[in-house]
């Protein structure tokens, strides 16, 4: 299965909030036809409805893909509905949270094909990155396929068993709240130094982006450009003896915090 055949048999994406709505732009920017899409929404954007897709229409009756992209609470209304489209081979492609491969197995029965994905937010501006595992029944093919669809929005990376699907929730899922809260955090810091809050603000903001562009763009690895920019015996060293503390640095409550997030997403899958 290849991206010709989702042109010829159709495409269907059931929920299109923030991350469809980024994937569906993605998919139609890179030449898929807007008539092979078909979209299920209760409650579509004036942008959906501008995009020419089938809207809230009948399915096709053997999509290629059927992208599940609704909050976990919506699955036990939606599930059902697919159930006729398993055992096919239609390719069931998951971004839901903490909605385990076993779930959808007992739902759309056990010979349906499918594929968990967890993207994370930047996906909304084309910077994402997701992780992808499939059930036994998906080819690699199938997970070519995905890994093509997913990457509208970003990089793809493929995990060695769904087990670690709440590492990656916990890491990249939930990661870029942790980097949004470190840029109040600083901001908060620069006040404590005498600065006016929005500059503070202004600053930290602009470090935390730039910073991470920096890194994106340069073939050297996050801690050789740590040490470029520190200085012995300079103001940056003196920061991160602080920052970089085994006692109660960045380093401990950055495991702690990925670890609280980890166990949380077990737990939700319970």
């Amino acid at each position: 299965m290849d991206i010709d055949t989702v042109h010829r048999r159709g495409l269907v994406l059931i929920g299109c909030g923030k991350m469809g709505s980024a994937m569906l732009q993605g998919w139609l920017a890179d030449g898929l036809p807007d008539d092979a899409v078909t979209v299920l929404d209760p409650k579509p954007s004036d942008w959906l409805q501008a995009q020419g897709v089938r809207l809230n229409a009948g399915l096709p009756e053997t999509p290629a893909v059927v992208l599940i992209a609704v909050k976990p609470q919506m699955m036990d209304a939606v599930l059902p509905e697919l159930r006729e489209l398993a055992g096919g081979e239609t390719l069931f492609l998951s971004i839901a949270a903490g909605t385990p491969i076993a779930r959808f197995e007992e739902a759309l029965g056990s010979d349906a094909t499918v594929i968990r994905a967890m993207p994370n937010t930047p996906a909304a501006v084309g910077r994402g990155i997701t992780a992808i595992i499939g059930n036994a029944h998906a080819s690699d093919a199938q997970m070519d396929l995905a890994s093509q669809l997913l990457g509208a929005v970003g990089e793809v990376v493929r995990l060695e068993n769904e087990g670690q699907m709440d590492a990656v929730t916990g890491l990249s899922g939930s990661g870029p709240a942790y980097v949004f809260h470190m840029v109040e955090a600083l901001a908060v810091a620069g006040e404590a130094q005498g600065l006016p809050a929005d500059l503070a603000l202004k600053l930290a903001r602009a470090t935390v982006s730039g910073a991470g562009a920096l890194l994106d763009a340069s073939d050297e690895t996050a801690a050789q450009l740590r040490i470029n920019v520190t200085s012995p015996n300079g103001t940056t060293q003196a920061g991160l003896e602080v920052l970089m503390s085994e006692e109660d640095g960045l380093p401990v409550l950055m495991c702690r915090t990925v670890g609280a997030a980890a166990d949380r997403s077990r737990e939700l899958r319970k």
